[in-house]
């Protein structure tokens, strides 16, 4: 038996630079994937007259029937997770025992912050606590019973269980890769369950789904993200909103992201991510201080106590005996939003996370950005609900009327009103780069058959592909069309994350389990050895055209 460890200790080897004019794919993966989504943006785009109501009708009947499916499939996965880190696995190190962070913790945590929520939060931050708060079928509205409730809910759809879709992806990806010597693809995930057949048809439709829901993922975002944008814009500028407004909009900041993507990881979307994540700390300090800082302060401590109190109850339940429709539009979408992303945002965070240890990884990556989330949606919905209840009022109804304005209406109630509106609009447009480059980046590694420094003219493809279909949703039927284009992408992927789950226990096991032992004095254990494996290829598949 072979003593020492093969290649498990070492990350993924970076293929050298070789300028923009080479094109590195899994034809399979890249041309089928490609394919889908170039055919549902053109028939978006000549059939956008009769989708309005096709969407809501799609969005409807997959919340109806697969509604328990998603609210099942995401508690099982937050308490797979947590069993992780309270385990006996939580001391292994991503990249083996001398492997040591790519990354700064701050510049570790900017990263995964800014890929993860950016701009949802910046979207839904105002304006879902005010809403549930204005009419949630759980309380009577406008009442102090219904403001705990509107927290609660919205710190359900944004706390612990999507992060923790995002650590068993990223967790997942990040193991295979770094301690097996796999490369960096969805498929590697399920080498425990799958062995070789990773590297054939079964891999390949596994990469397509994950490709596919990925993109619409993050072109959800974009989307509202340019919603926002375009909001900020008109309250402003008064320039008017519109989808062909927004269009415009996604054209000119992905021609932004463009920058980003050709100065890569570090230099790009690391210091981008971390611009952002300071003008949007300075963004939430002033509210803040300016807000009624001990009323958001004193919700804090009630808004998390409140949750953890609540969560089995409000996590499991499914409207059964209520026999409303209340949770289609926002629990379902939610879950179904975080699990297209989790591709994305796992690959992106595996990438970035070379180093940790288990126990490291699942504190950074889910308690750390929970609490950050869970204090911004304090500052930003509690000031929004002071201001209703105590103050001039008006935030409601312009959440009914417009949600992407709200936090602009809300703003207005503070000095400084203009720079702050301006500054908004900056991080958000920021968000929405970084977003674009992180979800091109990623989906060029899975199509470039597990490259993990893919080349720039495919992420350049896949950039522009994003800001396309995120148009051709706004222009099929607005906000509808983003929500069901997460779920409908989210369900196929649900049923991979949970093989996930039996995948990565039985990976763990198996690297973790004595394969040999000397035995000291008194027959006790004193050493124990790692199981070894021969060594694997690092490609799937993978074929330079030019």
């Amino acid at each position: 038996m072979n003593d020492k460890p093969d290649q498990e200790t070492t990350e993924p080897e970076a293929s050298p630079e070789e300028g923009w004019f080479h094109l590195d794919i899994h034809p399979q993966v890249f041309f089928i994937s490609a394919a889908l989504i170039v055919f549902f943006v053109a028939g978006t785009i000549f059939f956008q007259q009769y989708l309005g109501d096709a969407f809501q009708q799609m969005q409807t009947a997959m919340s109806k029937y697969a509604g328990f499916f998603f609210i099942w499939t995401v508690n099982i996965v937050l308490v797979f997770v947590l069993v992780l880190l309270a385990g006996r696995f939580g001391q292994i190190r991503l990249g083996g025992p001398d492997a040591r962070p790519e990354f700064s913790t701050m510049g570790w945590f900017a990263m995964l912050f800014s890929a993860g929520m950016g701009i949802g939060l910046l979207f839904y931050g105002v304006a879902e606590p005010m809403f549930h708060y204005a009419a949630n079928p759980l309380t009577e509205p406008g009442t102090t019973e219904s403001v705990r409730k509107a927290m609660d809910i919205t710190f359900l759809h944004w706390g612990l269980h999507p992060w923790a879709i995002y650590s068993l992806v990223a967790l997942c990806l990040a193991f295979f890769s770094f301690n097996k010597g796999l490369p960096l693809s969805i498929r590697t995930a399920f080498y425990p369950l799958l062995g070789e057949r990773i590297y054939g048809w079964p891999g390949n439709v596994i990469d397509i789904l994950a490709t596919v829901a990925t993109l619409f993922g993050v072109a959800t975002s974009l989307g509202l993200g340019v919603q926002q944008v375009n909001a900020g814009l008109d309250h402003l500028l008064g320039i008017g909103q519109s989808a062909n407004i927004q269009v415009v909009l996604i054209a000119c900041i992905t021609a932004v992201a463009t920058w980003s993507v050709i100065k890569g990881l570090d230099k790009g979307i690391r210091r981008l991510s971390e611009i952002n994540i300071t003008f949007a700390g300075l963004l939430a300090l002033f509210v803040l201080l300016v807000g009624p800082t001990l009323f958001i302060m004193d919700a804090l401590l009630e808004n998390i106590g409140y949750y953890v109190q609540h969560l089995p109850e409000l996590s499991t339940w499914n409207e059964t005996y209520e026999q409303t429709e209340w949770q289609h539009g926002w629990t379902i979408f939610y879950w179904a939003w975080w699990i297209a992303w989790s591709p994305f945002v796992g690959m992106f965070i595996a990438r970035v996370s070379h180093g940790r240890t288990i126990r490291e990884f699942i504190l950074g990556v889910m308690l750390v950005p929970t609490f950050i989330t869970f204090l911004w949606i304090t500052i930003f919905g509690n000031t929004a609900i002071f201001i209703e209840m105590f103050g001039s009022g008006g935030i409601s109804r312009a959440v009914q009327d417009n949600i992407p304005v709200s936090l602009f209406v809300m703003l207005e109630n503070f000095p400084l009103s203009v720079i702050t509106s301006s500054l908004s609009i900056v991080v958000i447009i920021t968000f929405f780069v970084t977003s674009s480059d992180s979800g091109s980046m990623v989906i060029d590694i899975i199509t470039s058959g597990g490259n993990p420094n893919p080349p720039v003219l495919s992420r350049l493809f896949w950039a522009i592909m994003e800001g396309a279909v995120a148009a051709a949703l706004l222009l099929g039927g607005g906000l509808v069309a983003l929500q069901t284009a997460a779920i409908i992408t989210g369900l196929p992927f649900a049923a991979v994350i949970l093989g996930m789950c039996v995948s990565l226990y039985k990976g763990l096991s198996d690297y973790a389990a004595p394969q040999e032992f000397v035995l000291g004095e008194r027959g006790k254990v004193r050493e124990f050895k790692i199981k070894t494996r021969p060594p694997l290829d690092k490609t799937f598949g993978r074929r330079r055209l030019w």
